[in-house]
């Protein structure tokens, strides 16, 4: 009896002792999970604060593209008025506006830190679904606007700089403008010939190229437009995000 009490106490001492080692073992493994957690978060939260920054450089970008489209849809419906009848005057006017069309950029996202997420893999570091959807949307409404740009790419080719190029001298036209537009400071104040300028006047393909100008820099400007909203509500969500933390 005396030996099986021995025996029954060295059992309990020794599940005992497996038992303290599976706990430590647990919370040692708890701890790191905790701490990995935290590692994460801190990650994330810097992507996000660097998602923030990137939106709000793209939205003055965006301004800035839609205050210079709306001058260009301007430009062109001055020049679509010429071809209406409005007598050919003043030749100046008649030439900054349709190079204030002629000249236009293409739109680039500022998306860097979404580029480095996908890039990466790291994109399920955003634990917040509603801001992950919305930047994937974002960057769906990009892929649809350099869709429009292509296809303006293409007109502009085909109805703009054909005609221009095969009927106008160019070289006088972009001086005088690049000095109209700089107030003198660059260019050449280069005399405009007026024949060439009434023969295209005469070109339907031209005039065309003004129409779809209007049409295609409205069309842009209005996915600008939603860009800068989707990016204005992501910000909202982000800030909500980030001061959970705070």
């Amino acid at each position: 009896m005396i030996k099986e009490n021995r025996v029954s106490k060295y059992l309990l001492y020794a599940i005992g002792e497996i038992v303290l080692v599976v706990i430590g073992i647990l919370i040692a493994l708890q701890i790191n999970n905790n701490n990995e957690l935290n590692k994460a978060r801190e990650k994330e939260l810097k992507y996000l604060k660097n998602i923030k920054t990137d939106l709000l450089l793209n939205i003055d970008n965006i301004n800035s593209f839609i205050e210079k489209r709306e001058s260009s849809i301007a430009s062109a419906n001055v020049v679509l008025e010429y071809y209406e009848g409005k007598p050919l005057t003043d030749l100046d006017d008649f030439n900054n506006h349709c190079l204030n069309v002629y000249i236009w950029h293409k739109f680039y996202q500022i998306n860097n830190t979404f580029l480095e997420l996908t890039n990466s893999g790291n994109l399920a570091l955003i634990s917040n679904d509603s801001i992950k959807n919305q930047l994937l949307n974002i960057d769906a409404l990009y892929k649809e606007l350099k869709g429009e740009e292509e296809h303006y790419r293409f007109d502009t080719e085909e109805l703009l700089y054909g005609p221009s190029f095969r009927t106008l001298d160019l070289n006088p036209l972009t001086k005088k403008y690049i000095y109209n537009v700089t107030n003198g400071q660059a260019g050449e104040n280069r005399e405009i010939p007026r024949a060439n300028f009434e023969t295209i006047l005469k070109d339907l393909e031209h005039k065309n190229g003004f129409v779809m100008a209007d049409y295609e820099f409205t069309v842009m400007n209005g996915q600008l437009r939603e860009m800068k909203t989707m990016s204005e509500e992501l910000m909202k969500l982000i800030d909500k995000e980030t001061h959970t933390d705070d």
